[in-house]
């Protein structure tokens, strides 16, 4: 069988039909509501490779490329797609895709062209992601051509890398592709039958934004957030987003196209009780039916729910230790030089001599004055060791990094302070042994390789706004260039001036400290820059609480960021009160970054008020501005003598208050775009004063996501530039050409 119906598939047809397609059949079987369509098998490609005789030039390329250099990995690939597309597809092939695209469609209907690689979505490896997909695919002939596409997508670099590393044999795996009826949704998004980031199997997490589904898995659109308890079905959570962007059919392309969300939409919920409510519940069959946790794709189009994929969740977290949990501060017990990274908690037990090695039981923090050759089979047993003496390259802790375990040397008094059997955790990556147990969440998963890192000058970074993604994050990005607190402070669904006029202000203070301690762990040392908060009057006044926030005709150019802070400056404190709690706890990786700032006096004043807090700038913490306002741009250089370590741009406010118009006015907005010169010489001469005073330059806006922009940004040398999550990687690939083509320019030069 070359090509096959949904409902003649099932979850045993991996091997035919790939993940995708197989399990697009099982969910037809058990009578969920997926749209029509069918499969091109993996026979039919394995044919296409024998007939053509492909393969042995496939193979031949592959057996001459290391995977681990980058560029013979891309140019590989590169060889490989041209060879697929380019060749012929046989002809009774050609006549079978029209057929059944005729008989789907009656030659007049969208569809969606989706790769299924045989072993895609199994658990133990996931080829999710590495292959291609595309959507609003018309008229027979483009359907032959994109189903092509898709096979070549079997060699993208990525996809030749995972195979390599996880001991595939590239022809062993073929790739089916699946047409689906497209779905014209009004709103999409995903669906995760246990909290991704937690583990938690009683919650069910979905995800949704206006437009097609395409925004919230590339991760290009902020989606709304709520969470549903699986036993009860009771909402325990929602965080309504911002939601600037959309993706639709164009109605005269018939195009996928991205545009600006409706004035009445960006903030507004996108699914309501009823929906949530089904989803959840679709979400609970799904995952009753294959008995496994499920990441599910689903899409709304009128009142009708559809299920567009699911597939097994290949993260999945396992408890290391019943221990107690992490909850609020810690007592330090001991400090030093952490010499291997990772966290290991466990009984104390002090080591003074070889002979008493049998003291260390398996889960034992080894306490010693310094190690030797003699305890490395205790020191194997150990979930730690911290040490009196020692520096980086001693025995401790070359032997600790070999073996994975957290380690501690130099803190000089840990024989004295620490007693056997005291219960402790060790935090080997800032030094720090804290009294009591904590909970070691050892992520035990199966993921898809990263491709080989490429290395540019510019450091690429990500814009964080719910804390939990950052671990998933933190080995892609070279830190974070915005940590938002809006969806920490908003997300509780209080007023945070309401929290310190019910006497609540520790709360607060703790719940923006827990927020940005689970991002700057996850990255440290990376840098983390938390912006303070930004958010207009209009996001305050639906919390509890607000109802006294003054009603502003444009909240965006009204009382927010900065000009809140220093108007209430017990909220400004009690932020900096947060960031001084994990300073004190031993986080050196955090810079704060102030919004909407026009005046050096701002900068001032917010010092004055972190001082009072006992957090000293530049000392405890790197201090930086957004540049969001012609202002701050114009007059960086006093910005700069007034005393700051970086700025950022923030490009969406920078535009629209540059070229006086709403981004969020459909008649005007035709005119926004950052690439006006007005814009581009504002950014360039900030870029340029900096680097004269060796200042820190990014840019976190939407901008730095364009090519051409992106291209301009380097030449001028910004430091670095910040992107969504999971547009990080594309975003350092684009950078590393923009900067070899312009060395490349100056050695032609």
């Amino acid at each position: 069988m070359e090509i096959v119906w949904f409902n003649d598939l099932s979850k045993e047809d991996v091997g035919l039909a790939g993940g995708k397609g197989a399990n697009l059949g099982e969910l037809v079987r058990a009578g969920l509501p997926v749209p029509e369509g069918f499969v091109v098998t993996s026979k039919a490609y394995k044919r296409f490779l024998k007939d053509s005789g492909l393969w042995d030039k496939i193979s031949k390329i592959l057996e001459n490329t290391d995977v681990d250099k980058t560029r013979e990995l891309q140019e590989a690939s590169k060889k490989i797609r041209e060879l697929i597309i380019n060749t012929p597809m046989p002809e009774d092939l050609k006549v079978g895709i029209r057929e059944y695209y005729q008989r789907l469609a009656d030659g007049e209907e969208f569809v969606a062209i989706r790769s299924s690689a045989t072993a895609e979505d199994l658990p133990g490896a996931s080829f999710a992601g590495q292959q291609e997909t595309y959507l609003n695919i018309k008229g027979a002939e483009s359907v032959v051509e994109h189903v092509q596409k898709c096979w070549s997508s079997l060699f993208t670099p990525r996809a030749i890398f995972y195979r390599e590393k996880k001991g595939f044999k590239h022809e062993k795996v073929a790739i089916a592709v699946v047409v689906q009826r497209m779905i014209n949704a009004d709103k999409a998004g995903v669906m995760f039958t246990i909290h991704p980031a937690t583990g938690e199997k009683d919650k069910i997490v979905i995800e949704a934004a206006w437009g097609l589904g395409e925004g919230v898995v590339s991760g290009s659109v902020t989606p709304d957030h709520y969470v549903v308890d699986k036993n009860t079905g009771e909402i325990v959570n929602k965080e309504i987003a911002l939601k600037e962007i959309m993706f639709v059919r164009d109605k005269k392309t018939g195009k996928t196209v991205k545009k600006e969300v409706p004035e009445s939409k960006k903030n507004k919920r996108v699914l309501n009780e009823k929906e949530i409510k089904e989803l959840a519940n679709f979400g609970k069959i799904i995952e009753d039916h294959y008995e496994f946790p499920q990441d599910i794709e689903w899409a709304i189009e009128g009142k009708d729910i559809y299920i567009l994929q699911s597939r097994p969740i290949t993260v999945l977290y396992k408890e290391e230790k019943e221990v107690e949990k992490e909850e609020g501060e810690r007592e330090i017990l001991v400090k030093g030089l952490g010499a291997s990274p990772g966290i290991g908690s466990g009984k104390v037990k002090i080591i003074s001599s070889a002979e008493e090695l049998d003291k260390i039981k398996e889960g034992d923090v080894l306490v010693t004055v310094m190690t030797n050759p003699d305890m490395v089979p205790a020191m194997k047993r150990a979930s730690a060791i911290v040490t009196d003496e020692g520096g980086m390259t001693c025995h401790a802790a070359i032997v600790s990094r070999e073996l994975g375990i957290p380690c501690i040397v130099g803190t000089q008094n840990a024989t004295k302070v620490l007693k056997d059997n005291m219960e402790v955790t060790v935090d080997g990556t800032r030094g720090i042994v804290y009294k009591g147990l904590t909970k070691v969440e050892k992520k035990e998963e199966v993921v898809v390789a990263p491709a080989p890192k490429i290395v540019t000058a510019t450091e690429i970074k990500a814009n964080i706004s719910i804390p939990e993604i950052a671990p998933r994050v933190a080995h892609m990005a070279d830190g974070v260039g915005l940590l938002r607190v809006e969806h920490m402070i908003l997300g509780v669904g209080k007023h945070p001036i309401k929290f310190i006029r019910d006497g609540e202000e520790e709360e607060l203070i703790n719940r923006i400290a827990e927020g940005v301690r689970k991002v700057a762990q996850a990255f440290y040392p990376k840098p983390v820059w938390y912006r303070t908060l930004d958010a207009p009057t209009d996001e305050f006044r639906a919390l509890e609480g607000g109802e006294d926030e003054p009603i502003e005709h444009n909240p965006m150019l009204g009382w927010r960021g900065i000009r809140r802070g220093l108007d209430q400056p017990e909220l400004l404190k009690a932020e900096f009160k947060a960031i001084k709690k994990l300073v004190e706890e031993g986080f050196r990786n955090i810079g704060v970054m102030l919004p909407l700032v026009q005046h050096p006096e701002e900068v001032r004043k917010a010092k004055e008020i972190a001082k009072e807090v006992g957090l000293i700038p530049h000392k405890d913490v790197k201090f930086g501005i957004m540049i969001e306002t012609p202002a701050a741009a114009l007059i960086v250089e006093d910005f700069i003598k007034e005393g700051i370590d970086f700025v950022s741009f923030g490009t969406n406010d920078l535009t629209q208050y540059t070229l006086a118009l709403d981004r969020n006015n459909e008649r005007v907005a035709k005119l926004y775009t950052e690439k006006h010169k007005a814009v581009q010489k504002l950014i360039k001469e900030v870029i340029l004063t900096c680097r004269k005073y060796g200042v820190e330059t990014s840019i976190c806006g939407q901008a730095g996501s364009d090519p051409e922009i992106a291209e301009k940004l380097v030449e001028y040398g910004i430091t670095s530039i910040s992107a969504n999550p999971d547009a990080v990687e594309v975003v350092r690939e684009m950078v590393a050409r923009t900067e070899l083509r312009l060395l490349l320019d100056r050695a032609r030069e």
